[in-house]
């Protein structure tokens, strides 16, 4: 690759880096403005579920023909239309008086998430090394945690979300005029050769599903997701019922998981060099379940948020360290398809998993959260297991 392109390839990852900020963003807003909203638009509090459900449904679907869409476009155009998408929807919100806008809009706000997020790992995995799998989550985390500091500034001048809503719109829609004329920059690794379009060489999702070790995988990815978003969700009710403090310190317990989480990210980029994305996942793996089974244990509060600190050190490079070693395990020509059940698999542990875990812990008591996550951890690992018996990896 001659210096000029190398420059080239420096500006596109830098582009990708602020085009996962734009992922992040609009993730917790819902959650950080709905105690305004709802009073706005005439909603009950259980409403804001039927929204994240909608938009979870929608990005699972657009998750599974993000394969079809991506050899027909391209990795650029699907991001752009994807993030536009994203765009249109976050800004209808702010003007939006009806319950009935905001389950409109959140069609193409899951649609744009999905397609998103499968295009940008896949091309990720395929061109660059894995450090820069891991680091990108870290700025999903960067946008994740911007979005409900700009929502909280706007709800502290005047309840007026609205303006959160509007800004974030208007933050992305700065990134999509850079993905506008950034699309140029997407082809410099095809070296003047065009699949696209060329609907021979599509390997379908049925077809992905018949290769040795995608079910694992899909099976790994829905436990760690699920489980990741559900530690997010029942953390803190487990804190305040099993440990007995107080709902703030409860909170800021939960936030150990997250620190845990982006740490971990960092670090694992560095020893994503000298480490493969099997190992990876393999200790990161034993490390969750090290920090579950302190949990399940009699454990003060203080070694209690200890270890959940520990679980989210251990689970962060599992989920990226997966989707990086996707097109080493399954092949280049079926990564785009199997990337693409593996993050439907993420978002239906995300969406399925906090709601039976929620129905379980009601019926048995809060103490059965980290038994619950225990177990999933258990399943992802084995799971994973599996998948590297059959295939061995190099260091990606």
């Amino acid at each position: 690759m001659k210096w000029g392109d190398r420059n080239l390839v420096t500006l596109l990852l830098i582009i990708i880096y602020i085009a996962f900020i734009g992922l992040g963003l609009p993730d917790a807003l819902l959650g950080s403005a709905w105690s305004v909203m709802k009073s706005d638009i005439g909603a009950t509090t259980e409403m804001a579920g039927y929204i994240a459900l909608t938009v979870s449904l929608c990005t699972v679907i657009s998750s599974l023909f993000a394969s079809r869409l991506l050899h027909k476009f391209g990795t650029g155009k699907v991001t752009l239309f994807s993030i536009l998408s994203t765009t249109l929807a976050l800004l209808g919100f702010s003007f939006s008086n009806h319950f009935a806008f905001l389950i409109l809009l959140a069609i193409p706000l899951g649609f744009g998430a999905g397609s998103v997020d499968a295009a940008l790992s896949n091309y990720i995995a395929l061109h660059f090394k894995a450090k820069h799998m891991n680091w990108l989550h870290c700025f999903w985390g960067i946008g994740a945690m911007t979005g409900p500091i700009l929502i909280s500034f706007w709800l502290n001048e005047g309840n007026n979300w609205r303006a959160g809503y509007l800004t974030v719109g208007a933050i992305l829609a700065v990134i999509v005029v850079v993905l506008l004329f950034s699309l140029p920059l997407w082809r410099i690794f095809e070296n003047g050769r065009s699949d696209v379009g060329d609907e021979k060489k599509l390997v379908s999702n049925r077809e992905a599903l018949g290769i040795r070790g995608v079910k694992m995988s899909m099976l790994a990815m829905l436990c760690y997701n699920g489980s990741e978003t559900a530690a997010g969700l029942w953390m803190a009710s487990f804190f305040i019922e099993s440990k007995g403090v107080s709902a703030g310190t409860a909170a800021a317990f939960t936030s150990c998981f997250f620190i845990g989480i982006i740490i971990g990210r960092v670090f694992s980029g560095f020893l994503s060099t000298q480490v493969s994305s099997k190992n990876l996942i393999r200790y990161g793996g034993l490390m969750g379940c090290l920090g579950l089974f302190i949990l399940v244990l009699p454990v003060s509060y203080w070694v209690a948020a200890g270890a959940l600190f520990i679980v989210g050190l251990g689970g962060a490079p599992i989920y990226p360290s997966i989707v990086h070693a996707t097109p080493v395990r399954f092949g280049e020509k079926a990564s785009s398809s199997v990337i693409g059940l593996e993050m439907a698999s993420a978002y239906a542990g995300s969406t399925l998993i906090p709601l039976l875990m929620g129905l379980i812990a009601s019926q048995f008591g809060m103490f059965m959260v980290p038994i619950i996550l225990l177990l999933l951890f258990g399943i992802m690992f084995a799971a994973s297991e599996m998948v590297n018996r059959s295939y061995k990896l190099k260091s990606v």
